[in-house]
């Protein structure tokens, strides 16, 4: 049979690109381009007249929209307004002249609830289409295209109307050409609190006076950027709050004195996402969800009492509310419903009137979208209500105005409700509707690819370190045209009886086939591979001891615990709460290696001589020994016992005991971080130790703690650096303590009261130049290793310099309460190193899993997640006087995978100098 020999890396490179395909598959299934409804040209259609009254010769004589319920809107967007901003606590000690318009003003006041991904830019296409945008959008949020969709912006500007807009140019780029006037804000400068919005509300005064606009659109991101930098508990927030009150009470009052006996003025006020307690957004916590939605008008009544708790409404619903407000037809994409009360002051027909457009635009969607529209229970009760609504409309028109036609008029408004809450919903299910066919083929690919390598595993680990590839089987065997036949019959009747449109059927007949018989290869590498291994485990065994001393428990552990993780992330909850998974694997871990030293200092000193003889007799590699204690094993060994053995000399005196204590230290230290980041989906807003820390109360324990976390980072990094990077190192710690202190997470010990607080921008860059001129040592001392002489102490130290260099730049990036995250790091690192790694002599494989195990443990204990929520966006503009786009996103990435990523590196620090091995 024709096989092929592939070296261990060549195999790895071909696997990763076929997988790399099916990851792509799956993506592409789960992240599905919307399908978009008619363009935008033919969405402004005529409206829907009033439903025809029953009886012949009965026609209603409206059939046009509704005129505009007001003559000017002003939409005030505060990036990152949470409810309790306004309705809680804060607002009434920030906000008085907004606490007081809610509770004995003109308005009306909700909580609006966002759907994630709660992020800036899906979150104003939600506001302004009443669509729900997808997780692709959260990529796209980096750099908006041009919205296409039907929305309330292009709905105005073709009516006529003139907008004005200042604020976060996402707006800029998602409607080009839609503004008369504008003046764009960039978002993604997080450090600035008061240029970013103090550049909008330079516009406001002059803007107020005038009398040439229509809708006026303010998107404030000050309070989104404190979120970012300092959290929701910062000091910083209140100030902004009382800033944002004046400002709405300037517009309220300047709105007020405008009207004339014609139309009524409206102020819109709310947020596009809240905060999550650490101060990010994106995920799915009450903070981030739930924002504050206020309509303030004089066409509404006075409240005499204040109101109960907010009512909860969809964020999408404003679409549907504005455009009714503005006497434009509602975008068709929509899936929001009327918010009743905005309305609640007009006449019943003029009510009716409103809901039925809604209810129309809605179940028209519905038929866009769901073949079977006819048997939806919200197509069903839309269409009684409408029957309901022409008979009201029959009594209407015959000059019937008794209380019964009051009454029959609640009735229908009460059905039309019911109806769009139920078209809603079902609508929204569509939206969250996924490619099943293209993601299981994908995962398909993804499985068999990994089934394939990890039956290579013990190939590719080997000496010869070689995989043998099966091409006769797989190609030319009855089951591989068997398994094509199949997949492409399967195939057909997927692509021929779906009834939404699918990815992979999409595809040309070709490249489909294509696909097919990869699988149908893969799967017969397989079946090839687990029956050579079937045939080589009926062979006798040539050494018994050998074969069954070769698996340890770290091995078992090692490989069962990886296993079992990627079987864990089959359930969502898992993902949800991986954390839970990397540190009972660490910590099980740490136990199994105190058995292993325990082992190796007390048990194999006490064996007899005649298991000394067996050892000689099976190994042929050990030396003449007068006492157990002093059997020597090469390290070339890979059995258990030689590893064992040989390294119970290196262990001696007080570094015996010291390594016995190493995984309780170990264990103690992760217990500590632990408590310092929640993180998750379940327990991510109970109280941590990070929040104690970064109280504005503690900012002296903050502090304290800063300064000795650096210290140690210095004594645990310096041991193998030249004095010149000792020096820089020292120095560029000194300037990250500074660089805290400049924008006021910490203070010095001789600073009194308040101080200035700046952007830290000349501290940052100051060490910036420490970091890159450690970096470069190393640099020098890798290439002088490769190109002028094959040294491996040069090539060593130089590895460790860019090592410590990327130390410092953690050490810049990670907020004061998380540098206890690198000190552990650093401390675990050196003593897994001397006490553990070196004395078990554990081979390259073993050491690699350790260092990827750890990795991901310290990922989460930064207080990381699955989530974006906790993408710490601050640490990508430390340094910048302005948004930079790849900097920034290096800076953000380097920062959020930091812990792997130091791991990753301490992992070739340590192969480089055990190349003696």
């Amino acid at each position: 049979r024709a096989r092929m020999r592939l070296r261990s890396g060549v195999f790895a490179c071909s696997c990763l690109l076929v997988q790399a395909l099916g990851v792509a598959l799956f993506l592409r299934g789960f992240f599905p381009v919307p399908v978009r409804s008619l363009p935008r040209r033919e969405a402004r259609a005529d409206s829907p007249a009033e439903p025809a009254p029953p009886g012949p010769g009965m026609v209603s004589n409206w059939t046009k929209i509704p005129p505009p319920l007001f003559k000017k809107v002003v939409i005030v967007l505060i990036d990152a307004l949470r409810d309790d901003f306004v309705f809680g606590s804060k607002g009434k000690q920030f906000m008085p002249y907004t606490t007081q318009v809610v509770e004995k003003g003109t308005s009306y006041s909700f909580i609006a609830e966002a759907k994630p991904p709660t992020v800036t830019m899906p979150r104003i296409k939600a506001l302004m289409t009443g669509s729900i945008p997808g997780f692709i959008d959260v990529v796209v949020n980096l750099n908006s295209p041009a919205l296409l969709d039907d929305n309330l912006i292009w709905q105005a500007k073709t009516a006529g109307k003139r907008i004005i807009f200042y604020g976060d140019d996402t707006w800029v780029k998602l409607f080009p050409k839609h503004f008369v006037e504008y003046d764009g804000t960039t978002s993604f400068f997080v450090s600035d609190f008061t240029e970013v919005d103090d550049n909008v509300t330079r516009h406001l005064n002059r803007v107020l006076k005038r009398e040439d606009w229509d809708l006026l659109i303010l998107h404030y991101l000050g309070l989104d950027h404190i979120g970012h930098m300092t959290g929701p508990n910062s000091p910083l927030v209140g100030p902004k709050l009382r800033e944002m009150d004046n400002i709405l009470k300037k517009i309220h009052i300047s709105l007020l004195s405008k009207e004339d006996a014609s139309l009524p003025n409206l102020l819109v006020v709310c947020g596009d996402h809240g905060m999550s307690e650490t101060g990010s957004h994106g995920g799915s916590s009450e903070g981030e969800v739930h924002t504050p939605l206020l309509f303030i008008s004089s066409a509404f009544e006075k409240r005499s009492a204040p109101p109960a708790q907010p009512e909860h409404v969809q964020q999408t619903d404003l679409a549907s509310t504005l455009a009714i407000g503005l006497g434009l037809p509602i975008s068709r994409n929509s899936v929001g419903n009327l918010i009743l009360p905005v309305v609640g002051g007009k006449t019943m027909r003029e009510q009716l009137r409103f809901v039925h457009l809604n209810g129309f635009q809605l179940s028209r969607l519905l038929q866009e979208n769901t073949p079977a529209y006819e048997k939806d229970p919200g197509y069903e009760h839309f269409k009684i209500a409408e029957k309901s609504h022409g008979n009201w409309i029959k009594l209407y028109l015959e000059g019937n105005n008794s209380e019964i036609l009051l009454n029959l008029g609640k009735k229908v408004l009460k059905q039309y409700l019911e109806a769009l809450k139920t078209l809603s919903s079902s609508l929204s299910k569509q939206v969250a509707q996924y490619d099943m066919y293209s993601m299981m083929v994908g995962t398909v690919i993804i499985m068999e690819v990994l089934l394939l390598l990890l039956l290579s595993v013990p190939k590719a680990l080997s000496k010869r370190a070689e995989f043998e590839v099966p091409l006769s089987p797989p190609l030319f065997s009855l089951l591989f045209y068997l398994m094509c036949l199949m997949l492409c019959a399967v195939h057909v009747i997927v692509c021929t009886s779906a009834e939404s449109l699918c990815y992979f059927c999409s595809m040309s007949w070709l490249t489909a086939v294509g696909v097919m018989m990869l699988i149908s290869a893969l799967m017969c590498g397989i079946l090839s591979a687990i029956a050579k291994i079937f045939e080589n485990s009926r062979l006798p065994p040539k050494n018994l001891i050998v074969s069954s001393s070769s698996w340890s428990e770290i091995d078992v552990l090692i490989l069962a615990g990886t296993i079992g993780h990627v079987l864990s992330l089959g359930a969502s909850s898992f993902i949800e709460e991986e954390h839970q998974t990397w540190y009972f694997l660490i910590n099980t871990l740490c136990l199994v290696l105190c058995q292993e030293l325990c082992r190796n200092n007390f048990l194999l000193k006490e064996c007899d001589p005649q298991h000394s003889t067996n050892v000689k007799q099976n190994f042929h590699s050990i030396g003449e020994t007068s006492e157990c204690k002093n059997i020597d094993i090469p390290a070339a060994s890979n059995s258990k016992l030689g590893k064992a053995t040989s390294s119970s000399e290196f262990i001696k005196g007080s570094d015996k005991w010291i390594s016995l204590a190493t995984p309780w230290i170990i264990l103690i230290c992760c217990r500590l971080l632990r408590s310092l980041n929640q993180t998750g989906v379940q327990w991510a807003h109970r109280p941590d130790f990070g929040h104690w820390l970064t109280s504005s109360e503690h900012k002296s324990e903050l502090s304290f703690l800063a300064a000795v976390s650096l210290l140690m980072i210095f004594f645990l990094v310096q041991r193998r650096c030249s004095l010149v990077s000792k020096i820089a190192m020292a120095l560029g710690l000194l300037g990250v303590y500074s660089y805290r202190a400049a924008i006021g997470n910490v203070v010095f010990p001789w600073q009194h009261g308040g101080k200035d607080i700046s952007k830290g921008i000349t501290e940052a860059r100051f060490v910036y130049v420490f970091v890159l001129g450690i970096v470069f040592t190393g640099t020098k001392d890798l290439l002088k290793s490769q190109v002028i002489s094959a040294d491996s102490s040069t090539k060593s130290t130089g590895l460790w310099e860019v090592y410590s260099g990327l130390v410092l730049l953690a050490a810049l990036l990670f907020r004061p309460h998380n540098l206890p995250v690198l000190v552990f790091c650093l401390l675990i690192q050196t003593m897994m190193t001397k006490y553990i790694w070196r004395p078990l002599k554990f081979d390259a494989a073993q050491i690699t899993i350790m260092h990827y195990w750890f990795g991901q443990a310290f990922f989460y204990f930064q207080g990381n997640s699955n989530g974006i929520a906790t993408v710490d966006v601050s640490a990508g503009f430390v340094g910048l006087d302005s948004y930079v786009e790849i900097p920034a996103i290096f800076l953000t990435a380097f920062a959020t995978y930091a812990g792997p990523f130091l791991w990753a590196i301490h992992l070739l620090c340590y192969l480089s100098s055990e190349v003696s091995r």
